[in-house]
């Protein structure tokens, strides 16, 4: 059997009498995109955070590859492969793609933000970064700011950017936010073609592009996981429809 890529066993966070997240177990297996659903209020990006590092939990362990990360920061995490983006996108705006792209790689070899006189000079960082560009089909607009991108675009560079800290898991965070109906096939094309190289747990609004893209779907009700499986097993699960869906409506 495979193992694991993420295992998540009994995290709980509590905000003082609210029960955030309640007991989740999770498992993220190599190869695939396993999303994480629920309403608005679920407790998912407060479960995103914690195995980001941005929050510590109550209880409960994280680990990644086999080795037990729920007691390292944020940082230390993405050294060991872990990487997020964000439903609002991190980027810095007064840039050029490359250069952030190039900013992400330095991060990846250890030499945190050291600026942009190394990132402007130092052709191997160009290099892969306008590779990792052109893979992404924005080779185009690598010499453009980032503040005259389209919403769209800033969203493909911020996936840019995380896979070129070469991470071993990419956590998403609501990747189609606020992107029209070709942008977010493109999106989804891009990941389906993504989750050989890095398993992904998924974030997801868009039950459409979910349901494309989910090798297996978590649904998160109150803090707690209510249902596992696969997309026809979510889809038929009368428990996910009265909790999340809607009593008696189809879950597409």
């Amino acid at each position: 059997m495979t193992a694991p890529i993420l295992t998540v066993r009994g995290l709980v966070k509590r905000f003082g009498g609210l029960l955030a997240t309640d007991a989740v177990n999770l498992d993220v297996m190599p190869g695939q995109i396993h999303a994480l659903i629920g309403p608005n209020g679920a407790g998912k990006t407060t479960l995103i955070s914690q195995l980001a590092g941005e929050l510590r939990p109550d209880q409960g362990t994280i680990q990644l590859c086999g080795h037990t990360i729920d007691a390292l920061p944020a940082s230390a995490r993405s050294a060991r492969g872990l990487a997020r983006t964000f439903q609002i996108t991190c980027l810095l705006p007064e840039y050029s793609v490359r250069a952030n792209v190039a900013l992400a790689i330095q991060v990846r070899q250890g030499h945190s933000f050291r600026f942009l006189g190394d990132v402007r000079t130092d052709q191997r960082l160009r290099d892969e970064a306008d590779t990792r560009l052109a893979e992404a089909g924005l080779a185009e607009r690598s010499d453009e700011i980032v503040s005259n991108l389209s919403h769209g675009e800033r969203k493909q560079l911020e996936l840019v950017m995380a896979l070129a800290t070469q991470p071993r898991l990419l956590l998403l965070d609501e990747p189609m936010a606020g992107l029209g109906h070709a942008e977010s096939q493109q999106m989804i094309e891009t990941l389906r073609n993504l989750k050989e190289r890095v398993p992904m747990l998924l974030v997801e609004h868009d039950m459409d592009a979910v349901f494309q893209l989910a090798d297996r779907i978590s649904v998160l009700v109150y803090g707690r996981i209510i249902a596992s499986g696969t997309v026809d097993e979510i889809r038929e699960n009368a428990d996910v429809r009265k909790a999340y869906l809607g009593d008696g409506d189809e879950p597409c």
